[in-house]
């Protein structure tokens, strides 16, 4: 016998990532000058990415067991996917901003090091992240709300409805 656990893995990630995302969107750092943002930040996307990546393997077995519609399992498997890979791009930016300074000193290849410069420069953006941020917690509330429908039905929610026929989704 199969059980399903990955509601029981879902919603600790979706916490972290949320609570990530206003943070990032917000301008916390000027309301809250001396609090150590960027840690709190960094501990989030750590554990809010790890707890993603669970979810989403717990999700696979979830899927073999639903009884929903197929695109509809696929699509939440897509913005699930893609709310990952968002929150990945920023948590890869901040690991680069730590190692970057250590490693790159012992690089000999050149090439490579001014890819891993460019890259941390890109990732850590000011704009940059904040847009990615934003994208992310639009993929992560979009994913949530499937599952809501993939549980409960479109009629639980009074958004469902509609973003369920903005994705073209026929239930």
């Amino acid at each position: 016998m199969q059980y399903n656990l990955h509601p029981l893995f879902v919603h600790f990630p979706v916490a972290m990532l949320f609570v990530y995302s206003i943070i990032k969107i917000l301008p916390a750092e000027r309301w809250f000058p001396t609090v150590a943002w960027k840690h709190i930040e960094r501990a989030l996307l750590v554990f809010g990415v790890a707890g993603a990546f669970l979810a989403l393997a717990t999700g696979d077995t979830a899927e073999h067991l639903s009884t929903a519609s197929r695109p509809l399992i696929e699509m939440h498997s897509t913005f699930a996917g893609l709310a990952t890979a968002l929150y990945g791009a920023l948590l890869a930016g901040e690991i680069l901003n730590v190692i970057n300074p250590k490693l790159l000193p012992k690089i000999k290849n050149k090439t490579l090091v001014s890819f891993l410069s460019w890259l941390e420069k890109i990732l850590t953006n000011k704009i940059f992240s904040v847009v990615l941020a934003v994208l992310a917690l639009v993929a992560i509330t979009v994913t949530g709300l499937l599952g809501g429908v993939i549980v409960y039905g479109v009629s639980a929610d009074p958004m469902a409805g509609i973003v369920v026929k903005m994705l073209g989704l026929n239930l």
